[in-house]
């Protein structure tokens, strides 16, 4: 019962009732994103879920599944197909938009938008640390689908030291439209028109007993997916 309390006239009152919080489930979950974290925040809003209630954490695209696999991250954002025996992915639960990342004075930075049979033209990136072969393939194809051969060539171990090779305009990055909400100065993001979207879903250790409310974020977030 809500408790009393006395008045300056001597009086009692009832003291107004906590607020009850909004959020489905007050319990946090550690979720791993790469990039912009805008894509995290749409499954978030997907799952009904309190922002507050979501503590995100930018994974190492180099070792992009060790959070999940250490249990340090309970889910984590996927995109393209995942064929990792440790994990299980959700359905597909929205899908970003391919471009290429250029240096602001490239020939292609002012464009509309830009085929990736231009970019066989450019070096491109080769696959970073232990990302999967098989995802980079669909990042970064190593071909047109004309058939020529995209230059794969340029090895970097950080995300600086690629933006800084492209910025200089001496590689270009195929990449994701969604790099546009975290690109820096002298960088631009041009949609690409001819690479389908990438599906994004998101994914947890196979055979972990996930607790109910995590359950509960991902069913959700499927369900309003896929009105």
């Amino acid at each position: 019962m809500p408790e009393a309390t006395a008045t300056a006239t001597g009086a009692t009152a009832t003291a107004p009732p906590i607020p009850v919080p909004t959020t489905t489930d007050t319990r946090v979950i550690r979720f791993g994103y790469h990039g912009s974290a805008a894509v995290a925040s749409h499954i978030i809003g997907l799952a009904g879920w309190d922002k507050a209630a979501v503590r995100l954490s930018e994974y190492d695209v180099a070792d992009p599944f060790r959070g999940v696999r250490a249990d340090e991250l309970d889910l984590m954002i996927v995109k393209f197909g995942l064929r990792e025996p440790d994990l299980v992915t959700s359905r597909v639960l929205a899908e970003d938009a391919r471009a290429v990342v250029v240096g602001a004075g490239h020939p292609l930075a002012a464009r509309a938008s830009v085929s990736v049979e231009e970019l066989a033209d450019h070096d491109t990136f080769a696959r970073p640390g232990t990302f999967p072969d098989y995802v980079w393939d669909e990042v970064v194809p190593s071909r047109t689908p004309a058939g020529r051969p995209i230059r794969r060539n340029r090895l970097v171990t950080s995300i600086p030291e690629m933006m800084g090779l492209v910025a200089r305009g001496e590689a270009v990055h195929i990449s994701l439209l969604s790099l546009a909400d975290i690109a820096p100065p002298g960088i631009r993001v041009v949609p690409l028109h001819d690479l389908p979207p990438a599906p994004v879903t998101v994914a947890w250790r196979r055979g972990r007993e996930l607790p109910e409310h995590i359950r509960k974020f991902i069913t959700t977030a499927e369900a309003e997916a896929s009105r």
